[in-house]
């Protein structure tokens, strides 16, 4: 993925986009086709260069026509091009129409979809644009997984993979691989989240020279999560800063047998940068939980009379890694709830909330979709379906900042949602969910925003992991592997 602007939008509006663009500003459809053909095949050229024969896909729609548009081009600056046609022209818009004809103009006649394509150096993908609302059937599904099928020729998709969802992230029955996907006008979200990452390959984007203007008119309260936007958050500390400044972070979890959740949360904090970090955990383990690691204070709750003293000196809370459901769980729990302190919630802290539904503004829940069904009485496929609408509903009905982990993980406060690109395959693994929790409380120790703190800390889990995956690779990767990273990213101001 190269430089992206931040906004993310629906499909409809990018269709505003583009109907501000030929209405407000008086520039052509054909134009804006004619630009996003060339912007397209440059891209095709630069990433692949000894192409010769392309063969391209085309819908019947204006996605078909940006095809045709390519096509043209392509055999203007002397490729050796195909183009395979699915649908009928005669229902094609009048722009989309004027594009195949420009191709036809060269001599060469479209060829329908006979079950199979040629071996090329590139397939262009312009079969379904983002408007696409239902499963895709018929010729256009087989045409797609002959697409697929042909493993060793790279993919460029114009637009978005077709198939997948633009709003959503989902596959609507089933859609192209792509290699290299270009957007124009405006990213749509459905590009980040869900299967969009796994479909969409390297994303490019431009902007067809379209007025800036345009985007004054069509806001969005989806983003994309930035870590540049949040480099001032970790300015150099004062000199004369002493350990009560960065906050006390208190990690509530580590049931019978499950210790290490509690232990990665501790020490994923208190190398975010908190200033003392202490442990409430099962009395079983409580004698050697730190024992290698002397910086984290440790307490044993035989009762709730025990969480008096460490949830006094706490300033933040971060609940749940290896919390378990059962009685002690549950008496923590029902202590914890009613504080007014900022908390981070996960794990089973969240499967309880979920038996147990509170609406508070000062927490931060971090589910990942099985965690997000519970708490929202669904599956979660029914999450996957539309993550962008399971994350706002789940702010809706329990507050504060919610995160919605999984590829493309999701952040909303109820009024803005960030999209995160970072992180990779190797985070599914024990353990990086608790290691999130404990960034997260760090960053809300040190007395960063809700927002922040959630936004930032998803930005370092993701990056800290991909550069851990960078020098060892993804298989095998665990969640303290992401703390010598976390740390160097803390400090690269």
């Amino acid at each position: 993925m190269h430089t992206l602007p931040d906004n993310l939008y629906t499909a409809a509006q990018t269709r505003e986009i583009d109907r501000s663009i030929i209405e407000d500003h008086h520039i052509s459809g054909s134009e804006l086709m004619s630009r996003a053909a060339k912007a397209a095949l440059d891209i095709l050229v630069k990433t692949w260069p000894r192409t010769k024969y392309i063969i391209v896909l085309c819908g019947a729609g204006n996605n078909g026509g940006d095809g045709y548009d390519l096509a043209h081009q392509a055999i203007n600056q002397g490729f050796n091009v195909d183009v395979i046609e699915l649908g009928n022209p005669d229902k094609m818009s009048e722009e989309a129409l004027k594009a195949r004809q420009g191709f036809l103009s060269t001599g060469q006649q479209a060829q329908p979809f006979n079950g199979d394509i040629k071996d090329a150096d590139v397939l262009v993908d312009a079969l379904f644009g983002t408007g696409l609302d239902r499963p895709v059937t018929g010729e256009y599904a087989k045409a797609i997984e002959a697409v697929n099928a042909k493993t060793h020729t790279p993919v460029l998709s114009i637009d978005i993979p077709s198939g997948l969802n633009a709003d959503t992230g989902k596959i609507m029955g089933v859609a192209v691989q792509a290699d290299v996907t270009v957007s124009f006008l405006g990213l749509n979200q459905g590009l980040f989240t869900g299967d969009g990452p796994n479909l969409s390959g390297c994303i490019y984007f431009n902007d067809l020279d379209a007025p800036d203007t345009v985007y004054e008119t069509i806001p969005t309260a989806t983003k994309l999560a930035l870590f540049e936007h949040y480099q001032s958050l970790l300015s150099p500390r004062a000199r004369s800063a002493h350990k009560g400044d960065f906050g006390h972070l208190l990690v509530v979890g580590g049931n019978q047998g499950m210790s290490g959740a509690a232990r990665i949360c501790a020490e994923a904090g208190a190398r975010t940068g908190a200033g003392l970090i202490s442990i409430a955990t099962h009395p079983e383990h409580a004698n050697w939980l730190n024992i290698d690691r002397p910086e984290l204070m440790v307490k044993a709750i035989h009762s709730v009379d025990d969480l008096t003293s460490p949830l006094a000196k706490a300033s933040v809370i971060s609940f749940g890694p290896g919390l378990g459901q059962n009685a002690w769980s549950e008496t923590l729990f029902n202590t914890l709830i009613n504080t007014d302190k900022p908390m981070v919630i996960d794990a089973d802290a969240l499967n309880l909330l979920s038996q147990h539904p509170h609406n508070k503004p000062n927490w931060i829940l971090t589910p990942h979709p099985g965690e997000a069904a519970r708490l929202l009485g669904t599956n979660s496929s029914e999450i996957e379906a539309d993550r962008f609408q399971a994350v706002k509903q789940i702010q809706q009905k329990y507050g504060g900042v919610v995160v919605l982990k999984g590829a493309g993980t999701l952040i909303c406060d109820g009024q803005t949602t960030l999209v995160s690109t970072a992180g990779n395959p190797g985070m599914a693994s024990g353990g990086m969910g608790d290691a999130l929790t404990g960034i997260i409380g760090g960053l809300l120790a040190q007395k960063m925003s809700l927002f922040d703190a959630a936004s930032l800390g998803v930005i370092l889990h993701g990056m800290a992991a991909d550069r851990a995956a960078k020098e060892h690779g993804e298989r095998g990767l665990l969640a303290l592997d992401l703390l010598p990273h976390l740390r160097h990213l803390l400090n690269s101001k």
